[in-house]
């Protein structure tokens, strides 16, 4: 499940090495953080003061808008455009360390986002669709992708305490052990849900792309018969009591203060059990960019809607030691 790298140089053949771990769903971990971090100063004074300020479940910063969300109404301005300037720095970091080990996959992505996650994961009893402490496959949360996929890059920024995650296996295993009992495959594997965009749903992305226009929020309102299923599928993971107690393959995985680690969360069953205070950037990655789509959870349905199981054998593609 995890591969470890300590890159001091990055050469055509370690960039491989990482893609194709990447995209069969394995996390990449790198014992010390690859990008620049702000200074501890910066970081402490950030540790100190958001807690308190938090409105939503993160703080997030979109390029696109140069805006921040997750902070209360009325926070102090020095505060609010430190905040910015930390995401916005970490954010061009992230986006010129990322051309260097994925040169392949970052051809054509969206500029993405990051976010800071200021409060202990452990016992913050939200509601079970937002609770991360219960292990999941990202959707819904990026908005619409169409099947591209979501890959985050976390960091670790807390001076003592690991951050702690659960996984119960890939996106693969999921399928096997829950599509059905899902609602996504029937008895014979077949897929029951469409993942392909019809009219209608090509009709609904025109009509949102024109609101976008007048205002940028209503891209909330886009979707897609995949992202539909994905997020039955993530719903299915935290309400079931038989997916929460099924133990198979589950395994906790420690990151350290300053490591980092990136992963495409929606082809990785995850939660975060504990720890306080992380960077984390998401950027989505076309389709059209994977090297071995077969792996991608969009084409893992997709094989299914012949009836045969669509499920790529566990060794290919050729894995780093």
């Amino acid at each position: 499940m995890v591969r470890r790298f300590a890159p001091t140089r990055i050469d055509a053949a370690l960039a491989a090495q990482i893609s194709a771990a990447l995209e069969s769903n394995h996390i990449l971990y790198f014992p010390r953080c690859p990008v620049a971090l702000p200074d501890e100063a910066t970081l402490q004074l950030l540790r100190t003061q958001l807690p308190a300020q938090l409105r939503r479940k993160n703080i997030s910063y979109y390029p696109e808008q140069r805006r921040l969300s997750g902070l209360k109404a009325g926070v102090d301005r020095r505060l609010y455009e430190q905040t910015m300037a930390v995401l916005q720095q970490h954010l061009g970091a992230v986006q010129s360390f990322l051309p260097q080990v994925l040169p392949g996959l970052c051809n054509g992505r969206a500029p993405g986002k990051c976010s800071l996650r200021p409060i202990q994961e452990r016992g913050r009893n939200l509601p079970a669709h937002a609770s991360n402490e219960r292990v999941h496959v990202d959707a819904g949360a990026c908005g619409v992708t169409n099947g591209d996929r979501i890959l985050r890059f976390f960091v670790n920024i807390n001076p003592q305490e690991d951050r702690v995650w659960a996984s119960k296996g890939t996106i693969q295993q999921l399928l096997q052990r829950h599509g059905r009992a899902a609602g996504l495959l029937d008895a014979s594997g077949r897929l029951r849900v469409r993942v392909e965009k019809g009219a209608a749903d090509h009709l609904r992305s025109f009509a949102v792309q024109c609101l976008v226009r007048l205002n940028e929020r209503a891209a909330a309102l886009d979707s897609s018969p995949y992202d539909r299923a994905m997020r039955r599928l993530h719903n299915y993971m935290k309400d079931s009591d038989h997916y929460r107690a099924d133990e198979a393959g589950y395994e906790e995985i420690r990151f350290p203060p300053g490591s980092a680690w990136m992963v495409f969360t929606d082809g990785v069953t995850h939660a975060s059990l504990s720890g306080q205070f992380a960077l984390v950037t998401t950027v989505l990655v076309p389709r059209s960019a994977l090297q071995y789509p077969q792996f991608a959870p969009y084409h893992l349905l997709a094989a299914h809607t012949a009836g045969g199981p669509g499920f790529p054998s566990a060794g290919s593609p050729a894995l780093p030691d």
